[in-house]
C-alpha cells in the first residue's frame, strides 16, 4: 500500500509539473534562435521514438498470451476505448462541422481515439483489488491497437489537402517514430528485459521528461503565436465539462454492460478502469506525428491534459472508496 501511495504522489508532483511547464511557455517561452544551442525540437522527436522503443522492450508477451482467454473482458475494455469512446463524441460531429467549434470539436474526438494509459490503469485496479492480470494485458494491448486505431480515426477529419498535412509525411513519422521502435524493442525484448526491469524507475522518469518538454514547446509556440488571444474562456470551460461528461458517460456504460455479461466483481473493475482511462504520453506524441498544425497543437493537448488530471484524481478516490468498502465486506 506505502508503494501504491508513493506512486500517486508522484503523479501529483507530474500534475505540478505540467503546470509548471504551461507557465514557463508563457514566462520564458523556447525561440527558435534558441536551437543553436540547444534544439528541443530534435530531442523531442528522438525522445519519442525513444519512448516507444522503450515500451517494447517493457511489454510481457508470457503475461499477454497467458490472459488472452478471458477475451469478453479485454473486448469490452478495447471497444470502450476505440469505439465508445469516440463515437459519444462523433454524435456531436453534425453541430458543429461548419462552426468555428469544429477545431475544439477535433481535439477532444483526438482525446476520445487514444488508447489507454498503462502505468496508473495497473495501480489503480490494484488499489480497488480488481484482476490486476487483465489490466496490465489490456494497458499494454490497448497501446498497440492504439497505433493503428488512432491515426486512423483522426484521419477521417484530418484531411490531406488542409495547410501543413501531408499524408505520406504522417504515415513516415508514425513508421520511424512509432512502429518501427515497437517492433525493435520486441525483437530486443528477450535481451533486453531484465536491463529494462532493473532500470524501470530511470525509464518511467525519461517518459516523464519527454512529455513534459512536448507540453513546454507547444505552450511556447502558442504563447508566442497568441494563440489564447483568439480563443476564449467559453472554449476552455466547454473543453473542461466536455471531457469530464466523457468520463463519467463511459464508465457508466461500462458498468451497465459489464453487469449485463455478468462480470466477476475483480473484472468489473478491471473492464470500467481501464477502459474508461486515456494515455497522456500517446496523446503527447501523436500530437507530434499526426500534422496538426502549430497553431492547434496546444489546443489538442488541453483536453488530454485535463482528462489526464482528473481521472487521476477521481479515479484514485474512487479506487480507494472501493478498497475500504471491500475490506468491510470481507474483515
Amino acid at each position: 500500500m506505502k508503494l501504491i501511495t508513493l506512486k500517486l504522489d508522484k503523479q501529483n508532483i507530474f500534475l505540478l509539473l505540467l503546470i509548471v511547464m504551461v507557465a514557463a511557455g508563457k514566462l520564458i517561452p523556447f525561440r527558435s534562435e534558441y536551437n543553436q544551442y540547444f534544439n528541443l525540437s530534435a530531442f523531442i522527436d528522438w525522445g519519442i521514438a525513444a519512448i516507444f522503443l522503450l515500451y517494447g522492450l517493457k511489454l510481457n508477451i508470457k503475461e499477454i498470451i497467458k490472459d488472452i482467454s478471458n477475451w469478453k473482458l479485454h473486448l469490452l475494455v478495447q471497444v470502450g476505448t476505440f469505439i465508445i469512446f469516440p463515437l459519444l463524441v462523433f454524435l456531436f460531429y453534425g453541430f458543429v462541422k461548419d462552426t468555428e467549434f469544429f477545431v475544439t470539436w477535433l481535439s477532444i474526438f483526438f482525446l476520445a481515439s487514444l488508447p489507454s494509459t498503462v502505468s496508473s490503469s495497473v495501480v489503480m485496479v490494484s488499489i480497488a483489488k480488481g484482476n490486476v492480470t487483465s489490466a496490465i494485458f489490456n494497458a499494454s494491448i490497448s497501446g498497440i491497437i492504439g497505433i493503428v486505431m488512432t491515426p486512423l480515426l483522426m484521419s477521417f477529419f484530418i484531411q490531406p489537402d488542409q495547410e501543413n498535412i501531408n499524408n505520406a509525411e504522417i504515415i513516415q513519422q508514425l513508421l520511424l517514430k512509432v512502429l518501427l521502435p515497437i517492433i525493435l524493442g520486441l525483437i530486443l525484448n528477450p535481451l533486453l528485459k531484465n536491463w529494462v526491469t532493473k532500470y524501470a524507475k530511470i525509464i518511467a522518469e525519461f517518459d516523464k521528461m519527454i512529455i513534459l518538454l512536448i507540453v513546454y514547446e507547444s505552450f511556447s509556440e502558442a504563447f508566442s503565436q497568441n494563440v489564447f488571444v483568439s480563443v476564449p474562456s467559453s472554449v476552455f470551460l466547454i473543453i473542461a465539462v466536455s471531457v469530464i461528461t466523457l468520463f463519467f458517460s463511459v464508465y457508466g456504460i461500462l458498468k451497465l454492460i459489464s453487469g449485463r455479461l455478468h462480470f466477476k466483481r475483480e473484472d468489473t473493475i478491471t473492464a470500467t478502469f481501464c477502459g474508461s482511462k486515456k494515455s497522456l504520453v500517446h496523446g503527447s506524441l501523436f500530437v507530434m506525428v499526426l500534422g496538426i498544425p502549430e497553431d492547434q497543437k496546444v489546443l489538442f493537448l488541453l483536453p488530454v491534459m485535463i482528462y489526464h488530471s482528473f481521472q487521476l484524481f477521481y479515479v484514485s478516490w474512487l479506487a480507494n472508496k472501493i478498497e475500504k468498502k471491500y475490506r468491510l465486506e470481507n474483515g
